[in-house]
């Protein structure tokens, strides 16, 4: 399936996906939050759809279908409030898994969060360790949450930025003198 059209927005621009994202996340993460029904889960869902910077929630969309999503938070553990702000709920649909739309919503609350001057970011994951490995992320703890082992991460957004900087200027001084 090619696809033509990509677009990447904040919920709260269009709020008509909250019920299909809850009900997604309901699904896929019920078991970290025992007795948190689809309702709750609705419910603070809305929040996003405030004006404020935390939470935020990016919206990935492949010609006009919903693809996927990923937020930034205040907070995702509450065993660790000094930690602060968080990826979290990155979602993609399984049609479109395994074609990089994961990579395109986490890169984009990365640049989000670099905008609005935070210098670090946290997650958590049961089984995605290596996915984040992969772009930069570094191991922060390993421990039990819940009652489900999982890999907390953390990304340096301060040195991301210095070494994409100096990736630019050293791309540009090589064009010069090429």
């Amino acid at each position: 399936m090619e696809i033509k059209h990509l677009e990447l927005f904040d919920l709260k621009e269009r709020p008509e996906h909250l019920l299909t994202l809850s009900q997604w996340h309901h699904h896929q993460w019920s078991a970290l939050n025992p007795g948190f029904s689809l309702e709750d889960r609705i419910a603070k869902m809305q929040q996003h759809l405030e004006p404020q910077v935390l939470p935020t929630t990016l919206v990935l969309e492949a010609d006009g279908r919903l693809v996927g999503s990923a937020a930034l938070i205040e907070s995702d553990m509450d065993t660790h409030p000094e930690w602060t702000p968080w990826l979290a709920s990155v979602f993609v649909a399984p049609p479109f898994r395994q074609r990089g739309f994961g990579v395109r919503l986490v890169e984009a609350i990365i640049a989000y969060a670099a905008q609005k001057g935070y210098e670090s970011l946290y997650l958590f994951t049961e089984d995605r360790a290596s996915f984040y490995e992969k772009l930069g992320w570094r191991l922060q703890a390993l421990e039990e949450y819940r009652g489900i082992q999982v890999t907390i991460m953390s990304l340096d957004l301060s040195q991301r930025l210095i070494s994409r900087s100096v990736s630019k200027e050293s791309a540009a001084a090589n064009s010069e003198n090429g």
